[in-house]
């Protein structure tokens, strides 16, 4: 089992090696880098929160050993046993990813993709609908034991966001996310609505694989790096150095930026990964156009534009539009159950491949 300080050591040189301009140019090398890195990194914040959370315990020792402010002693009585249960979480955690640092994965279990939701027509209530989306697409990622991340978001000032990118990463993520992208449509009365009539509003999902490493070669001098002050709610920065981070593909003109992280670092991560899926996706959208007369799945082929689903609070029904099928329970699905919509989707769509297959 690795120990903290040859962890710190890697983790120092791994951060010196990404900060190199160079290594964009190799895409294998790149994946494999920051997937290390970050896998220390979460190592070395538990390791630190640990530290934090043994002084705390220590320093309260001190304050019920003294005895001499009432109110500190109660307080130090009331946090300690909550302190030495959080510890012995954090040992353990630590102690699992220590042992499972250098494992190997399976990638042909797992697999990532790229989400995107935009607010689209019905201003802050269309903003708050692609809250309500990221939050049910988050409660699914979590039933399913999928590993999620934040790569950019815009948040609005009543918790709603103008946009939002995330990646989901487990077994099964492409194969059950893959026909979620499309306009969602959602009919209700906003919480900012005072005369109680219903609105309709939409947001728009894409779900872009991320590439695999074989997929993928971007070059130094085909990208353009700008850094810049993060913003929060009502375009105010949040942040007084240029940690966010901006990347244009000069060759296709695709524009990406994450601004999530406090690092730098992190940001351009987190930028590259959508640069990457985008640029993948683009690809891909240009070959299949170059395909004269193939047949056009229903399920799995919708593009930003079309309307894929509506969610009608009133009637508390969710609809899919593609295979013409309606849910019940709309709060349960919003809270992440939309296994069986998922289901759904890929049983029409297995039985178009068959009936494709046939002819």
């Amino acid at each position: 089992m690795a120990d903290l300080e040859s962890i710190k050591k890697e983790y120092n040189e791994l951060s010196e090696k990404f900060a190199k301009p160079e290594l964009v140019s190799d895409w294998a090398e790149f994946e494999k880098v920051s997937k290390r890195k970050k896998k220390l990194e979460k190592i070395l914040d538990i390791e630190k929160e640990l530290d934090e959370s043994k002084k705390q315990i220590e320093d309260n020792k001190l304050i019920l050993a003294s005895k001499e402010d009432q109110e500190l002693t109660a307080l130090a009585e009331a946090e300690t046993p909550q302190l030495q249960e959080r510890q012995e979480k954090l040992e353990k955690e630590l102690g699992n990813l220590l042992r499972d640092l250098d494992k190997k994965e399976d990638s042909r279990e797992f697999n990532s993709v790229i989400v995107e939701i935009r607010a689209g027509t019905g201003g802050e209530e269309a903003a708050l609908f692609a809250g309500d989306l990221f939050r049910m697409y988050s409660k699914f990622a979590e039933y399913q034991n999928w590993q999620q991340a934040i790569l950019d978001s815009h948040p609005t000032d009543l918790k709603g966001y103008k946009e939002i990118v995330f990646e989901i990463r487990g077994q099964g993520t492409y194969k059950k996310m893959r026909n979620e992208g499309g306009v969602h449509r959602v009919q209700r009365i906003p919480t900012t609505e005072k005369t109680g009539r219903v609105h309709t509003s939409t947001a728009t999902v894409a779900v872009l694989p991320k590439p695999k490493i074989e997929d993928m070669k971007i070059k130094p001098d085909e990208i353009k790096i700008d850094a810049f002050r993060s913003s929060g709610p009502g375009g105010q920065n949040v942040n007084k150095r240029e940690t966010a981070i901006r990347i244009t593909h000069l060759p296709t003109g695709i524009v990406v930026a994450s601004q999530t992280e406090r690092n730098q670092m992190r940001n351009k991560e987190n930028a590259m990964s959508i640069l990457a899926a985008k640029i993948l996706e683009r690809k891909q959208g240009e070959d299949a156009s170059k395909l004269s007369g193939a047949r056009k799945s229903q399920i799995g082929k919708a593009k930003r534009v079309e309307k894929i689903r509506t969610y009608n609070f009133p009637q508390d029904r969710v609809t899919d539009h593609r295979i013409k099928k309606s849910w019940h329970n709309i709060e349960e699905i919003m809270e992440g159950d939309i296994d069986k919509i998922t289901e759904a989707l890929e049983n029409i769509e297995n039985l178009e491949t068959n009936e494709k297959g046939e002819d």
